[in-house]
């Protein structure tokens, strides 16, 4: 039994390493079924360098994206006995999460090492980065 974590956090953007991290915390919260899962999507908010021509229309569809992974989501955690939440926030992905992990006293936190954004750094990807560096619990970075 896996007793150490009793609320973990996915941060979660349809990934292939966001899929493995929530397939991990899938493993980890089958041990026990006091551990609870949320997973987190966060919608960013923030203009990144790119041209955008309507923000408002590329918001709404950053929002639906979000909302269809959330019912993937749903469905995989629909067999567990855990509890389990689906959260979807707005914001820097970064602020969010930690924000999120710190307000819902979350103590373990499992993302993957890079995410969906286009810049391809050289260990870690910024988000999860900047999560290992200022998050106040552990963070397991699965690659």
């Amino acid at each position: 039994m896996l007793t150490i974590y009793s609320r973990i956090v996915v941060p979660f953007d349809g990934s292939v390493l966001s899929q493995k991290a929530l397939e991990m915390a899938i493993k980890l919260i089958e041990q026990d079924k006091r551990i609870e899962l949320d997973v987190l999507t966060v919608v960013n908010n923030e203009i990144t360098g790119k041209p955008v021509y309507n923000v408002e229309l590329q918001q709404e569809s950053q929002r639906r994206a979000a909302a269809e992974l959330q019912t993937t989501i749903k469905e995989k955690l629909a067999l567990l006995p855990n509890r389990t939440r689906t959260i979807v926030l707005d914001g820097d992905p970064s602020k969010m999460i930690l924000e999120f992990a710190k307000e819902n006293n979350s103590d373990l936190i499992i993302m993957g090492s890079r995410g969906l954004s286009g810049l391809k750094e050289l260990y870690l990807g910024s988000v999860s980065h900047h999560v290992v560096q200022k998050a106040a619990c552990p963070v397991l970075i699965v690659k």
